[in-house]
C-alpha cells in the first residue's frame, strides 16, 4: 500500500471514528435534543440568561417544517461541494494539460522521458 493510500485510510477511520463515537458513547443522552445545531443551543442559552431579550431582527425566509429546512441545507452543501470538486478538477486538468504540452514540445524543461532519456522521435542518430 502506498503511503498516500495509507493517509487517506487514516483519515477515512477519522472521519468515521468522530461521527461514530458521540453516537456509541451516548454523549447528549442527558439533553432533550442531544444533537441540536449551535443556533439552537445559542437560542436556548440566550433564553435561560435573559428571558426578556427580543432579537433585532426576523429570518427573511422561515422554512415551513425541519424537513424543508434540512433539505435546504442538504441542497447547500451538495451546491458547495460541487463548486468545490469543479475547481478542483479544473486545476488538476491545467496542470495535466500543461505537463502533456511540455512533454511535446522539444528543448522545454521536463520533456524528456521520467527515466532521463529523450523520446522515442528524439533519439540522436548514429
Amino acid at each position: 500500500m502506498s503511503r498516500n493510500a495509507r493517509i487517506n485510510t487514516l483519515l477515512l477511520l477519522v472521519v468515521v471514528a468522530l461521527a461514530v463515537l458521540p453516537l456509541a458513547l451516548g454523549m447528549g443522552d442527558h439533553k432533550e435534543e442531544p444533537f441540536t445545531g449551535a443556533d439552537g443551543q445559542a437560542e436556548t442559552a440566550i433564553t435561560e440568561s435573559h428571558p426578556d431579550y427580543e432579537p433585532w431582527f426576523s429570518p427573511l425566509y422561515e422554512p415551513p417544517s425541519g424537513e424543508v429546512e434540512s433539505a435546504l441545507f442538504s441542497l447547500q452543501a451538495a451546491l458547495g461541494a460541487g463548486v468545490l470538486a469543479y475547481y478542483f478538477g479544473l486545476r488538476r486538468g491545467r496542470r495535466q494539460g500543461e505537463a502533456r504540452a511540455r512533454a511535446e514540445v522539444p528543448g522545454l524543461p521536463g520533456a524528456d522521458a521520467p527515466d532521463g532519456s529523450a523520446p522515442a522521435d528524439r533519439q540522436p542518430s548514429a
